[in-house]
């Protein structure tokens, strides 16, 4: 439980081992880690959660999905699982909300893994952080209404969805796109199948740090940091935007014909890379 939401992980066992915890992106699902809890199940103990609003986790009542209750929610799993440290792999919005839990409490972390997990570059947030706060407003809540009125997209058949995830990655392989599909995907009363994630994931809050408060919870974290980032993703190199020199002790690795998915894309390479930091 967290904050009154009944939130979903999947336990890999072997508990006796040091604790990993795998922390999926936005609109995405702890499943999608299966491929990687299978090969680093027999030397940690993974825990792979589903964020609010994601997978078999409950959606938050009034559709508040901002840093901060993720950010509280990650903590809250951490506290109940009762570990002194813990180890992090994350992608995406996973990454995003973990770096902030790495900076607000240093000494929790042993080592950190973020695939494209940083959000958008400074200066993207400055310009946000400029930007009229007025009008803002009035778009969040344009969007909001927007979202409550919107129907959860629906697909005639489990087929429909799969070939709408190979349509959104080419770079997955078909059994990838099954996997994630069959586990992202549950059936609606009249037959149809809709994704699991909640559509007000794709408002997001109005209110957050600026981007020198971010910047500070980077710089606040101590454990060895190992960013990987695909060279064909949409989000830009944090070696190019000078992200990385806010990390005490971080370093980067970008792999080609790989997107924002580079732990699916170049799976292989990816996994010997995570062994290789892990070790």
């Amino acid at each position: 439980m967290s904050q009154r939401l009944r939130l979903n992980y999947v336990d890999w066992g072997n508990s006796d081992a040091p604790p990993l915890i795998l922390q999926h992106g936005g609109r995405d699902h702890c499943r999608s880690w299966d491929w990687v809890a299978e090969e680093l199940r027999h030397d940690w103990h993974v825990i792979c959660p589903d964020l609010r609003g994601h997978g078999d986790s409950e959606w938050s009542p009034e559709g508040y999905y901002g840093m901060d209750a993720f950010v509280y929610d990650f903590a809250q799993l951490v506290h109940t699982l009762g570990h002194d440290q813990v180890t992090i792999i994350a992608h995406s919005l996973g990454g995003a909300i973990t770096t902030r839990f790495s900076g607000l409490y240093p000494d929790k972390v042993a080592k950190f893994i973020n695939i494209e997990g940083l959000g958008p570059s400074l200066d993207v947030r400055w310009v946000q952080d400029k930007a009229a706060p007025l009008p803002q407003f009035h778009k969040w809540i344009e969007d909001k209404r927007n979202a409550s009125a919107r129907v959860p997209r629906k697909y005639a058949s489990l087929r429909d969805a799969y070939e709408r995830m190979k349509n959104e990655n080419g770079f997955l392989t078909d059994e990838q796109a099954r996997h994630l599909t069959v586990h992202g995907a549950s059936r609606n009363e009249d037959g149809s199948w809709s994704w699991k994630f909640d559509n007000y994931l794709n408002v997001w809050p109005v209110v957050d740090l600026d981007a020198e408060a971010v910047a500070a919870l980077w710089e606040g974290i101590k454990c060895p940091v190992l960013l990987l980032w695909g060279k064909d993703s949409f989000f830009s190199s944090p070696a190019k935007d000078g992200r990385i020199e806010h990390f005490q002790d971080a370093r980067l690795i970008q792999y080609e014909n790989a997107g924002h998915w580079l732990h699916h894309d170049q799976f292989d390479r990816f996994m010997s890379d995570v062994r290789s930091f892990l070790t």
